[in-house]
């Protein structure tokens, strides 16, 4: 149980973070907002609900009172089958009541999924969410919990529920079941429609129907294209081959680990996917893959909002080739060879050959969104769609979320962005239920993105875009740093190694509006 002291109040709460199990206890505080230190979920003190994502779910809160110079904290009884417990107690001879029992139960529960509505059939509504990811998650649990009581629908051409992607670079061993987010039980329980393996093929915005790959069709009331992006495409001889593969679902992770296990692996990107591949790799093979190369020389880049210049990513990279990784910079593939229709090997612009028994291509990723083409919804140029605070399109009663959309961003004045972060699409899917509720709510968020390479926890929060100057404090050689992207003369976005809590405490400043100039920084 986490103790909280607000001036004059004192709120217990559930000591760890529902998202990956941080302690709250080394999280920020700032009014009644305590924010992860890991990943930048925010709860509230008061009631214990989310406030910010990527956690899913509350937090437990508990009943405090103050007599006589001491706190007493006091949890809910709950009726409970205990054999595990009387087991156990028998086992060691303890003569302790059920009652206790229950308490060391609740106490120790530091989740807690909020109430939400149930589907009524006499509300005829349809709320039709095309997409299995988060964003389409989260804008079908915020429906439900602010008291929609008609139809949802979740549609996606995925084979699972929603599942947590980026362990897909991180544990490739684990099965889809595993990384679900939600199992199909909890949707169920929240009526909730999943429909797998159904893909949208058009909209008729008219008719607000929309149409699927296996003939049928679904009428909405409001829409919410959530699709996602999808990997690009390579475009060299030789990319048709076995063994090239992409890195999006858990069926494609658990092939990557077997075919490259003790073999040649040439990465296509420097993509914070592909060096969290290496690790992967390297950690779950019964012995070390030949070295990974990277044959991009673009700086790494996690997803659009942060950007991060190579010679502050010197540590990671050193960190790689430390451990056998090699890296070819400034060149680019010109083809994949094979035997037998088999990749054999990656010729560079340089003219280098390398031995290539599987190759991975993380170059990059282009919104779902090739089913509206013809239609009048705004896109831009590389075919994401254009949504306003609200998440509302040009179209009445469609909206869009995550990675498929592009959006105002306050940190940069209002201008548009994509930003491809889990964070990011949930709020997205939070705001955008909100609005097919017509509750007004503009989308308030600072992205958070994270990583972890050989054990080392990387954070940024904010946008970077555009920016002019950084500020470093600590030192990259001992990879343990923060760093200020500077735009305007103001802090815009942070980035670090290894300095928790600092980013999530930057992420609460920003999200309260306030401005760091760079001499603060300094």
């Amino acid at each position: 149980v986490l103790l909280v002291r607000n001036r004059k109040e004192f709120r217990a709460l559930g000591s760890k973070c529902p998202h990956y199990g941080a302690p709250l206890s080394k999280g920020v505080l700032r009014g009644e907002r305590l924010r992860c230190p890991w990943h930048g979920a925010c709860f509230n003190i008061r009631t214990g609900d989310i406030e910010e994502y990527p956690a899913l779910d509350c937090i437990s809160c508990f009943k405090v009172t103050v007599e006589d110079g001491k706190v007493f904290i006091t949890a809910k009884k709950k009726v409970l089958t205990l054999p595990a417990v009387t087991e156990h107690r028998q086992h060691l001879g303890l003569r302790v009541t059920s009652a206790f029992c229950i308490l060391l139960q609740d106490l120790e529960s530091s989740l807690r999924v909020k109430d939400t509505s149930r589907r009524c059939l006499l509300n005829r509504n349809t709320m039709l969410l095309l997409g299995g990811g988060v964003a389409a998650l989260v804008c079908a649990e915020t429906l439900r919990r602010e008291g929609f009581t008609g139809r949802i629908i979740m549609a996606t051409n995925e084979k699972h529920v929603p599942y947590d992607k980026s362990k897909l670079s991180k544990e490739m061993n684990l099965k889809a079941e595993d990384i679900y987010l939600r199992k199909p039980e909890f949707l169920e329980a929240q009526d909730i429609e999943f429909w797998t393996e159904k893909e949208a093929v058009s909209v008729d915005f008219q008719k607000q129907k929309v149409h699927f790959m296996d003939g049928s069709s679904q009428k909405y009331h409001q829409l919410l294209i959530a699709t996602g992006s999808h990997s690009r495409f390579l475009k060299v001889p030789g990319a048709d081959l076995q063994n090239v593969c992409t890195l999006q679902t858990p069926e494609e992770s658990s092939k990557i680990l077997e075919l490259a296990t003790g073999k040649n692996l040439v990465i296509v990107g420097a993509s914070f996917i592909g060096t969290r591949l290496e690790t992967a790799e390297k950690s779950q093979a019964s012995r070390l893959p030949a070295p990974a190369r990277d044959t991009n020389g673009t700086s790494l880049q996690p997803g659009a909002a942060a950007e991060l210049p190579a010679w502050v990513l010197a540590g990671p990279f050193q960190m790689l080739q430390n451990k056998g990784v090699k890296f070819h910079m400034k060149t680019e593939l010109c083809e994949l060879r094979g035997k037998d229709g088999k990749v054999t090997e990656a010729v560079l612009a340089n003219g280098k050959n390398l031995p290539a028994d599987v190759v991975v291509v993380g170059i990059g990723s282009t919104p779902s969104s090739a089913f509206l083409k013809g239609t009048s919804i705004a896109r831009d140029d590389k075919g994401a769609i254009l949504v306003n605070l609200y998440m509302q399109t040009n179209i009445p009663n469609v909206f869009a979320a995550g990675d498929v959309v592009t959006f105002p961003v306050a940190l940069l004045g209002g201008d548009r962005s994509s930003i491809h972060h889990q964070q990011v699409a949930e709020a997205h899917g939070h705001f955008a239920a909100l609005n097919m509720l017509k509750r007004g709510k503009e989308l308030h968020t600072v992205p958070y993105f994270w990583t972890t390479l050989l054990g080392k926890s990387i954070r940024y929060a904010g946008c970077g875009k555009g920016y002019t100057d950084t500020v470093v404090k600590g030192s990259l050689e001992q990879q343990k740093f923060l760093i200020f992207y500077i735009r305007d003369g103001h802090v815009t976005a942070a980035a670090s190694l290894n300095c928790d809590p600092m980013v999530s405490l930057i992420a609460e400043v920003l999200y309260l509006g306030k401005q760091i100039s760079k001499e603060e920084a300094e």
